[in-house]
């Protein structure tokens, strides 16, 4: 199936829809004599009748130079550059951008349904959580299955691929979403980041469903968000762009998020702990094939089987089946759309035939959602050794290195630290700095071994008992960035396969 086409529209419709905005300063006259027949912020991708909008802190006049030497015939900038072109100038190139691409697709996202999930941690396993939901409800109707934009991958109906960002540049999004639109797509799934929401790529996004799913420190640092206020309030951003809210009663903050979810139609919230929730799940039964919640929604009341063995799965559950019925999704399709799901990465369980250990790959990479799997570990396998291997990056988030530490400390019997995309940083020093706050907890049971298939053989290799070995951070990624920047690396779910199939065999 071909791209999905922007519109053809005077300059002039562009100058209008920028002041209105409120980010236009100067346009041309004579704007309606010049026809605009493509828009980006790409100078390799400018064509005959292009629009070229310059963007970013590293932008180089030749990009512009470039983009009018293949046809561009006006730009939008911050600044006036020195050129034979008509200049749109503007005071807030971000929202700009946003603005450009959804008028350039004709706003895609007032033809398709989509559902957005943010918050700290469960944004990836909710999404696929709904998708599965919405996949089943695809396949009794007849029609196409829905889109998903992911920090793993995405999937429009037309491309598909591994995901760059996790809420992709405006101009790459609207286009994401115009190709839903053009397949046929009826719904689309997708994660909002907190710097989409706080740097307007999702400005001009009309969400269906906006979730919120919990908060807690993270992101926080000089290239991220300077404080939680700034992370935080970034966040909430998204239920002034939303049809139905849909919260978690559970969380943190949680008045202040109903407060900021008042903005929709209609709110709809979920629960574990809070039986009052819209959709509430009060009854968790632990099996082979994974946990049965009793689920009670607005329109019905039933088990729902999830195939996962932590109970905080259960809530990104709930997030999803609360955006379902925000949807109107059928009944039939929310009980069974959980049942053969599985999430790149997440929460992936690798027993052995002997039952001796159960590996388990996640992504966590914080440490609400490591301790928070932890605990959940320790009471689904109360008799057996936790194990963990983690790390954590260099560059940014720099207070995981603590909050990790700390959470492994408390939590975990026995602990290898290792690298987890240290960027420009020696992977040794973060990993003394996490042993560090491990110590802190009064728990002296940690090695470091720096090379991570290493790290990993080394924590099943020196099991003694039954036990769960936990390997975090990477989950699915296979780059490593290190100071020489993305080097080709192994996800962690094969490498613990391979060390777990080694130690069954007493080759380890």
């Amino acid at each position: 199936m071909p791209q999905a086409v922007q519109m053809t529209y005077p300059l002039s419709h562009y100058i209008e829809v920028l002041e209105a905005a409120g980010v236009l300063r100067c346009a041309p006259q004579d704007a309606d004599d010049i026809q605009i027949a493509f828009a980006t912020d790409d100078s390799r991708a400018a064509v005959p009748g292009t629009l070229f909008v310059c963007k970013g802190a590293a932008f180089k006049s030749d990009y512009l130079v470039g983009a009018i030497e293949a046809g561009a015939v006006a730009y939008v900038s911050e600044t006036d550059y020195d050129v034979d072109a008509p200049c749109l100038l503007v005071d807030n190139i971000r929202l700009t951008l946003a603005v450009l691409a959804d008028t350039a697709y004709a706003h895609p996202s007032g033809r398709v349904q989509v559902c957005a999930f943010t918050g700290t941690k469960g944004k990836t396993t909710s999404a696929y959580y709904l998708k599965s939901v919405l996949d089943e409800h695809a396949r009794r109707c007849g029609c196409h299955t829905a889109g998903l934009f992911s920090s793993i991958e995405f999937d429009d109906g037309v491309d598909a691929g591994i995901s760059k960002l996790t809420t992709p540049e405006a101009f790459q999004l609207e286009r994401q979403l115009a190709n839903a639109v053009e397949s046929g797509i009826e719904h689309v799934v997708m994660e909002a980041s907190s710097q989409a929401l706080k740097y307007d790529r999702t400005a001009c996004v009309e969400f269906a469903v906006g979730a919120f799913t919990n908060i807690g420190e993270d992101h926080i640092s000089p290239i991220e968000h300077p404080t939680f206020e700034d992370y935080f309030s970034s966040k909430l951003k998204l239920f002034a762009q939303s049809r139905a809210a849909v919260v978690n009663l559970d969380m943190d903050h949680v008045d202040r998020v109903l407060d900021a979810a008042q903005a929709c139609e209609r709110v709809v919230t979920y629960s574990l702990e809070d039986e009052h929730a819209d959709v509430y799940a009060g009854q968790l039964t632990h099996t082979d094939r994974g946990i049965v919640a009793r689920v009670r929604t607005p329109r019905f009341t039933d088990d729902v089987l999830v195939a996962t063995p932590v109970k905080f799965n259960i809530s990104n559950a709930l997030g999803a089946i609360a955006c379902a019925e925000a949807l109107g999704i059928e009944r039939e399709a929310i009980v069974h759309g959980f049942e053969h799901l599985r999430v790149p990465g997440r929460m992936e369980l690798y027993p052995t035939e002997s039952g001796r250990i159960v590996g388990v790959v996640d992504f966590a990479h914080n440490g609400m959602s490591l301790e928070t799997m932890l605990r959940d570990l320790h009471e689904n396998y109360p008799d057996r050794e936790l194990a963990v291997v983690f790390g954590a990056t260099g560059g940014k988030g720099v207070d995981r290195r603590e909050t990790m530490g700390i959470a492994a400390g408390k939590f975990a019997d026995r602990i290898v630290i290792t690298e987890d995309d240290p960027g420009p940083e020696d992977p040794a020093d973060i990993c003394d700095t996490i042993a560090h706050f491990v110590e802190e907890q009064g728990n002296h049971a940690w090695q470091i071994v720096l090379d991570r298939e290493e790290a990993i053989r080394t924590c099943v290799r020196e099991t003694t008992r039954p036990a769960v070995v936990i390997v975090t951070g990477k989950g699915h990624e296979t780059r490593m960035l290190r100071k020489s920047g993305s080097e080709p690396c192994r996800a962690d779910g094969p490498m613990l396969q391979e060390a777990l199939a080694a130690f069954e065999a007493g080759e380890l």
